[in-house]
């Protein structure tokens, strides 16, 4: 018997549920275009959509920016059903993930959808009334809002996950045959060479070995989106995030390494000139030249804007002076894109440049041995094996042929140009966080025997468990259609935004929920799970705080994708 015949109200079948999703994504879709008229009204001031009627309105504008992002969710929830259904691949498990995710969410919407623990944005606050949620109760979409994450559905779907246990993922993923490859590939990296050590690399502070760095290199990793003219294999940002998940899936700092050269070589590339590309980005994409980026202040954060560091030209080149801070590791890197001021009269972004500063590698003795830079570590919570710094340049010396594109005052531009990939690398690195804290979790549940049973059959905890896997699944779908839409040369700040606002939330809640399946235990340093909570938690924060990331999204939807 399949589980469509089994359910609460027997109305949910395998052969009408895609239907149903493509239904309720209409539902949804309409829903969202009557709060965005409300919330727009809200803060139109007659010839504007204006700062300080946004600002006053925060919490519905924000709101309004993750009821967008889970119509987008739902959208593609619905797509990668059809895809799978159409290749005759659409086996139970996928579909009790779509099931229970479509019945989450949609009664998220109408109930209130969480932007964070305590927080949540009702349709009240986006002026919606009764009559106007009705198009969720009534009809198909009405059928998924009651019955689709039922008590039976969420069962039924751990017992799948569970035989599972020890599979790549929980689910097909909807990949082509090469982009499977790659996460078996990675995946095995990862539990020969990453798995074993990690906990104790975290416990003790260590930074990610050498060795591993340079086995990153020969896999690829570094020059897997770099165009094959300057040595790359160029793979398109799909197989970045299929790559970033994994790695962040055995620790978040194996796929961080990733990070920096990718933002490194989208800068060069979109913005160096020939002799720049020539230079680093083989040197980059072979990891030959490890780089990081230089751009936090102490005092700015996101306000790019406010940035002090100042570079002054003196001959063949520029000296710098300021302070940095949330440097990803500096220590060890040879080349820092480090975003400075070059023009003191300009206040805002026009006066910023980019600048490419060789450094020598340091030590943790010695961790700055240059002439005019200084700086001592930010011990962290997790986020470990790289190792953040503060940073103060005194007459910091870069060659001024280093400086990018060899105009001054495009440096906030080429920064902005990174952006896109930027925030769909992070959502990647936050799912493969998030199928970690599933796997951990799981194992636990299933071996943790307390009153005569494994803790896995109490419903409480194999519930954690199935809305972990749905919402991953729905997370990672989202996530790898904001790559393909930059593969195809498409703008994607919306999508890309709000992949990572949504993958954040969901490595939070997933590592959070798998701590509790632990129980004392998990408050304990030796349990993987308290690691990866740490872990966790920075991905709402880096490349955008959520607060920051809602705030764009809604900017962009209230005035038009285009």
């Amino acid at each position: 018997m399949s589980f469509a015949e089994n359910t609460d109200s027997g109305k949910i079948t395998l052969d009408n549920l895609i239907e149903l999703t493509k239904v309720a994504v209409d539902a949804v879709d309409k829903l969202y275009n009557t709060a965005r008229a409300c919330v727009a009204e809200r803060v139109w001031d007659g010839e504007r959509y204006a700062s300080e009627l946004i600002e006053q309105g925060q919490h519905a504008v924000h709101g309004l920016a993750w009821f967008a992002t889970y119509a987008e969710t739902l959208r593609q929830a619905s797509r990668y059903a059809e895809t799978l259904h159409n290749r005759g691949q659409f086996g139970e498990i996928e579909q009790l993930l779509v099931q229970v995710l479509f019945g989450e969410y949609l009664n998220q919407i109408v109930g209130g959808i969480p932007m964070s623990q305590g927080e949540f944005v009702r349709p009240a606050e986006l002026d919606l009334r009764r009559a106007d949620t009705g198009v969720l109760y009534d009809g198909p979409a009405g059928e998924l809002l009651r019955f689709g994450n039922t008590p039976h559905a969420r069962a039924r779907l751990v017992e799948l996950i569970v035989e599972a246990q020890g599979s790549t993922t929980y689910g097909n993923c909807a990949m082509d045959e090469m982009m499977d490859q790659m996460r078996d590939e990675m995946r095995r990296f990862i539990s020969d060479n990453v798995a074993p050590h990690a906990h104790d690399w975290h416990l003790n502070n260590d930074y990610v070995p050498l060795e591993i760095i340079d086995k990153l290199a020969e896999l690829g990793v570094f020059a897997l989106t770099l165009p094959e003219e300057y040595g790359g294999m160029g793979l398109g940002k799909e197989s970045m995030c299929v790559v970033s998940e994994e790695l962040s899936r055995g620790w978040i700092a194996i796929g961080s390494l990733g990070t920096r050269p990718e933002i490194a070589a989208e800068l060069i590339l979109a913005g160096g000139t020939d002799a720049q590309k020539q230079h680093w980005l083989p040197r980059i994409g072979s990891g030959e030249i490890l780089p990081t980026a230089v751009f936090t202040e102490p005092n700015t954060g996101s306000d790019l804007a406010a940035l002090r560091t100042r570079a002054v030209k003196d001959g063949d080149v520029y000296k710098v002076t300021g302070n940095k801070t949330w440097i990803t590791h500096p220590v060890r890197a040879d080349v820092m894109t480090l975003l400075v001021r070059t023009d003191p009269d300009e206040k805002g972004y026009k006066g910023l440049s980019m600048l490419l500063a060789e450094k020598p590698r340091g030590t943790d003795d010695d961790p700055f041995p240059a002439e005019g830079m200084s700086g001592g570590e930010i011990e962290v919570l997790g986020y470990r094996g790289m190792k953040e710094f503060e940073i103060r340049f005194e007459d910091f010396e870069v060659k001024a042929q280093n400086l990018l594109g060899d105009t001054e005052g495009q440096g906030f531009k080429q920064l902005m140009q990174t952006f896109e990939s930027a925030r769909i690398q992070t959502a990647a690195r936050a799912i493969g966080v998030a199928q970690n804290a599933l796997d951990i979790g799981l194992q636990y549940a299933v071996d943790r025997i307390q009153f005569g049973k494994p803790i896995i059959s109490f419903p409480r905890i194999s519930d954690k468990l199935a809305l972990m896997a749905a919402e991953i699944m729905a997370a990672r779908q989202l996530t790898y259609y904001a790559a393909r839409e930059k593969d195809a040369g498409r703008r994607c700040d919306l999508e890309a935004g709000m992949a990572k606002l949504l993958g954040a939330r969901a490595a939070w809640s997933a590592a959070d929920n798998a701590l509790q399946i632990h129980g004392g235990n998990g408050f304990a340093l030796e349990y993987q799970i308290s690691r990866v909570l740490c872990d966790a938690r920075i991905l709402n924060i880096f490349e955008g705080a959520g607060e920051i990331q809602a705030q764009v999204i809604a900017r962009r939807l209230l005035e038009g994708r285009n």
